[in-house]
Parts: C-alpha cells; structure tokens; sequence
C-alpha cells in the first residue's frame, strides 16, 4: 500500500529527509549535514555532485527507519535553499561548484545595478527587490567578470532543482524561484523586458522550463531509484523553493487572514499572505520578495534579513570559545539553555544590536552588501546577559522592520525555526511586534511544505486548503499574547534601532573601502 509521502529539504546546514504519512504525521527523518567552502572576496560555493550523494545517503537512511520504505512511497518532494546559481552543461555535468545564496560576490554590481532608473521597472515586474543572493545578480557578474563560465553552461539551475534533474532526468525549475528572479509575478512566466534589464537576454537559453508540481511530476529514473533505494517510476514532485515550502509548512495559508509567519533559522524569514495579485504592496525601497504560491493566483510576501540565528551561533561561539580554553566542553543544547537564563535576568532595551553579521550584508528591508553587525549604547555596567538580550531584541527588530515594509503588522505570527523553541526569544518578538505569537509544532515545516504539494498533485486532497486543514491547523499551538509593557519598552526603541542603521550607512560604506571590497 502507498501510505507514505517523502519530504526532501536541502538546506544550507542540513540535507534531510523526511517520511510522513499521507494524512501529514511525520514518521521519521534522516539528515547529512551539508557542506560548502567560503572563498576570498566573499564567495561561498557547493559541490554539485556531493550535494546529490549526501540527499541520496538521507534516502538510504529513512529506509532504515521506516520498514519497506520504497514500497510505501507514494512520491517524493523536493525543496531547498532558495537564490543561487547551479551551472550544468549540455551534458548534464556541473560547471564548476554552485554559487550559494550567502555569496556576495555580486553586492556592489548589484549596487550599481539598483541605482540604473530602469531597476524600479524591473521590480514592479518582479516584485522583488534585486540582491547579491539572487541568480540574476551573479549571472550578470559571471558575464561581465568570468564569461568563459557562462559559455560552458546549458542549463541554470537552483539547488532542488539540480536534485529533480538527477533524480528524474528533467531540466526544470518551479514557479516560485523562476518567476521572482526573472519573470513577471502576475502572469508566472519568463519576463524578456526583466532579462533585458539585467542585461542577461543573450543568455535566456540558460533557463530551465517552469513545472507546476502540484499537477505536474516525473518518474524516479532508474539510475536515481539504484542510488536512493526507492523504487523506479515513484512520482517524484518539484517542490518550491524553501522559503514558501517552510511558509506553507507552518501555517501562512490561512482563510482567517491576518496572519504572518516568521522562521527563525539561518536567515529571518518574515511572510505575509497575499491572496491575489493587487494585494501585494510595493515598497519605495524595492526591497523583499514576491514569491508564487502552490495556490492558484496567491503568493507569499516576504522580506528576509540576511542573518538571524547566524547572529545567535556567533554570540555562543564566543562563549564556547572562552569556556574550551579554560578546559570546558559545553554542547550547543547546553549553551542555548544557558541562553535563556542569561536573557531573563538582564534589562529590556538597554543596548540596541544591529543584526547584520553575515558577510553579504543585508537584503531586507534594504539591502546594502556593506552592512555590518555592531551594539550602540554599550557601557561598563553591560553584562554578557545584556549582549545576548540585545542579540534576540535585535532579531525581534529586524523582524518588526520587515513587516512594516509590506504594510500593516499582522495580528498573528506564527513561528517556526530552531530558535523559536526559546520562551526569551518569542515573548520578545510578541512584545516588540505586538503580535500574538503561535508555534507550530511541525518540526520539519519545508519538508511538509514540498510533501503538501505532492498530496495535493496526487489527489490526496482536493485543494491546499484541504490539505492545510489536517496537515497544518492540529499542530499550531496557543496564541501567546503580548505584554504591554515591554511592547512599550519596544515601541521606544525601535526608532532608534531603524536611525542607526540609517546613521551607519556611509560608515559601512567606508569600512568596505578599506577592505578592498570590489564590485
């Protein structure tokens, strides 16, 4: 009996695997964690060919924990880290590593590229702000700085869809990367005036056909089932990219409405729900994302800072830094309890901390490859408590900073992401949003999302909302109000945490001068 769906999500951090039965409860899950290289001048780049052994080795090890998991499947989804650049020849055969949506590389041509007058056009066409993050900011620095890549390369893939190729054979690419990076966001196709603007028209056959994976899907290929353990011919779903499928995982897709979800991993990823197309609200900045949702005619706006539990990581790697050398060995759990503790006991708002610690700046809701991390107010009466408060009150900032650039707050957000398990962390983003705040207890929110899309295409379900309703709503906790008086701690300083980022614009701008950043 086909009983069960396979969820794949390969992330930044972690390449999983996940098995859920058909009517949405997760049974077990198998993860690698994934790698890539940092280069000189910004660069991160990843393995084409590793990335595929790794998602394969995931498969091999569900079947492990699942018994005759290859009987069992009625189809697999894919989803993964989302923006980038996945080269493969006429051949199939990578061209060189993939670029990585961390790559900055492209910041000041993107910078250049945003103040040409004909960018605000692109963007009414996209609906999303350009970045260095995204496939057609690096195409056109390959063109301009390494042309020789680009004339070896057939096809540009993003990472699931790299993975949908080796695993059925297809060049193809969703609805939700192809059209925010190059299409026009009503009609969800291909834009020639948006490739003409990027200067990449004579470079249109590097992109790959759209498939709608909730009608639309491949058989495994029998050198892919060898590789998996699964059996040939298993359906096998292009899912969106991850940024909607963890969305949809989590509950955005809600007929109640005013509803936003925020993910806290390594990104802060804030969405609100557009149900048409005139819903969707520009922003004089021309920063955020517009996304297509696997929903007729709804799409997912988004507005991601660049860096949010990275910012989290940083602060406890100074910790487990200090404590290794003085012959402790604390694990990450450990530190993050202690995390808790630390922020409990020290005072609201006290420092203001800017949570622009990746080294390709940020995208949301400006964007500037210069930005950097930095605390404003400190003093000799501030204590490591008080750097981590201000740490997650940063992060409760940048969250409330993108939600006021697509319009209203929402009512409710609904939370999900390894740091949203910290109580710290979720009464201060209630307080500083003034939210109510709901956590889903879905663990694995994009390998859901991708295998909701699946259940749907397969008739399953007859719509999203269907499937949202069983997959999705038992598993939202309670709403957790906000307290008033630490909103109105928020409310005071959130003003100048929005002025210091003005403020330190040009000193960024001079400090990346100094290193020799180039565009």
């Amino acid at each position: 009996m086909k009983d069960l769906l396979i969820g794949i999500d390969a992330g930044t951090s972690v390449i999983k695997s996940v098995a859920f039965g058909l009517s949405g409860r997760q049974l077990a899950m198998a993860s690698v964690t994934n790698s890539f290289v940092t280069l000189e001048g910004g660069g991160a780049e990843q393995d084409l060919d590793q990335t595929w052994r790794d998602m394969a080795q995931t498969v091999r090890e569900l079947a492990t924990k699942v018994p005759d998991l290859a009987r069992r499947t009625a189809a697999v989804a894919i989803t993964g880290q989302g923006d980038g650049t996945w080269l493969i020849d006429g051949d199939g055969m990578p061209v060189g590593r993939a670029w990585l949506w961390l790559d900055a590389r492209a910041g000041h041509l993107v910078d250049e590229m945003r103040g040409d007058p004909r960018d605000r056009t692109r963007f009414e066409i996209t609906a999303t702000g350009l970045n260095a993050c995204q496939q057609g900011a690096q195409l056109s620095w390959l063109k301009r700085n390494s042309p020789e890549i680009l004339e070896r390369a057939a096809i540009a893939f993003h990472c699931k869809d790299w993975l949908y190729f080796k695993m059925t054979g297809e060049r193809a690419t969703d609805p939700s990367e192809g059209t925010f990076t190059f299409g026009d966001f009503r009609l969800r196709s291909y834009s020639d005036e948006v490739l003409d603007i990027l200067d990449l028209t004579s470079h249109r056959r590097l992109l790959p056909p759209m498939l709608e994976g909730t009608t639309d899907h491949h058989p495994l290929s029998a050198s892919a089932a060898n590789e998996t353990g699964l059996l040939e011919g298993t359906p096998v779903v292009l899912g969106y990219v991850d940024m909607v499928s963890t969305a949809l995982g989590a509950g955005l897709y809600d007929p109640s409405g005013n509803v936003g979800c925020t993910v806290i991993g390594s990104t802060g990823i804030h969405t609100r729900l557009a149900r048409t197309a005139d819903d969707v609200v520009l922003n004089d900045d021309a920063s955020g994302y517009t996304i297509a949702m696997p929903v007729p005619g709804a799409y997912a706006q988004l507005q991601s800072n660049m860096a949010a539990t990275l910012n989290i990581d940083w602060l406890l790697g100074l910790v487990r830094d200090v404590l290794t050398a003085s012959g402790a060995k604390p694990s990450r759990d450990e530190l993050l309890k202690a995390l808790d503790v630390w922020v409990e006991g020290s005072e609201p708002g006290s420092l203001v901390y800017q949570p622009y610690i990746s080294l390709a700046g940020e995208r949301g809701p400006f964007v500037d490859p210069d930005a950097r991390a930095g605390f404003i107010g400190l003093s000799v009466k501030h204590g490591f408590g008080d750097l981590a408060r201000a740490v997650l009150e940063g992060l409760a900032f940048a969250a409330r900073d993108c939600y006021q650039a697509m319009g209203s707050m929402p009512g409710e957000i609904r939370l999900s992401g390894g740091a949203a398990r910290s109580p710290s962390l979720r009464r201060i983003i209630a307080a500083a949003t003034r939210a109510q705040v709901r956590t889903s207890s879905r663990q694995e929110a994009g390998a859901a999302g991708a295998a909701m899309m699946a259940a749907v295409g397969l008739g399953v379900y007859r719509s999203m909302d269907d499937c949202c309703a069983e997959w999705v709503t038992p598993l939202l906790g309670e709403c957790d109000a906000y307290d008033e008086a630490l909103s109105q701690t928020y409310d005071a300083l959130f003003p100048s945490f929005v002025a210091a980022r003005h403020a330190l614009r040009p000193v960024w701008k001079g400090m990346a001068h100094r290193r020799g950043a180039k565009p």
